[in-house]
This record gives C-alpha cells, sequence and structure tokens, in this order.
C-alpha cells in the first residue's frame, strides 16, 4: 500500500485485484470517501472528485472533515516487547513514552 496526498489530504491506495482497479481511500476524515479508478493519474482525478463531494457535503453540515484524535496513544505489547523498550528508552536517558515518540517519528519519515 501507498499513499497519496490530494489537497493536504492522506489517502492509502491498493489494488484490488477482483476488480482490476486501483482502490484509493482517505485517512482521517469524520465519514468515508474513496475513489476507484485503472490508472494512477485517474485514480487522482477520481480523488480529487471524492475529496471535494465529501468537503462540500461537510460544509454543508457544519461538520469539521477531519477526526478529532487524543494526544494518547494506548499500545498493548507482550512482556518481553515491553522490557525491551524500556531498557532502549533507558539506555538513551528518556522515559519510555519520549522513546516511543521518537522511534514512531522516524518510522513515520521514512515511511512518507
Amino acid at each position: 500500500m501507498k499513499l497519496m496526498t490530494i489537497q493536504g489530504y492522506q489517502a492509502v491506495i491498493s489494488f484490488d485485484p477482483d476488480i482490476g482497479m486501483f482502490r484509493g481511500e482517505f485517512l482521517g476524515l469524520n465519514g468515508g470517501a474513496d475513489f476507484y479508478a485503472k490508472e494512477i493519474d485517474a485514480l487522482h482525478q477520481e480523488g480529487d472528485v471524492s475529496l471535494n463531494i465529501f468537503l462540500e457535503a461537510c460544509a454543508d453540515d457544519g461538520v469539521n472533515p477531519r477526526k478529532s484524535l487524543s494526544d494518547e496513544l494506548s499500545l498493548h505489547l507482550d512482556p518481553s516487547l515491553r522490557e525491551a523498550a524500556v531498557m532502549a528508552a533507558a539506555a538513551q536517558g528518556q522515559s519510555v513514552d519520549q522513546w516511543a515518540v521518537e522511534a514512531i517519528r522516524k518510522a513515520v519519515l521514512t515511511a512518507t
């Protein structure tokens, strides 16, 4: 899966072999806005149309198009992984929260 940015909104792109088309789905929206096309250029155009329809509906209803996210993230780790994270954080003089934030930031930067 890859990401595509349309009007500042991120969409995850996948290929659906059952229908032989690319599928895009916007992330972080208050509702669904997906789009399909056989070619990447057309996919971008379809995404633009889908997003505009979604944004117009949100404006008409007075709704924020983006989901509001909390500042907290809860992770459920097996005990050995949690222990390894605690040790890695301590080795760098950080709390587990500080260490995890930095690890996630690095992963996000390399994924985009």
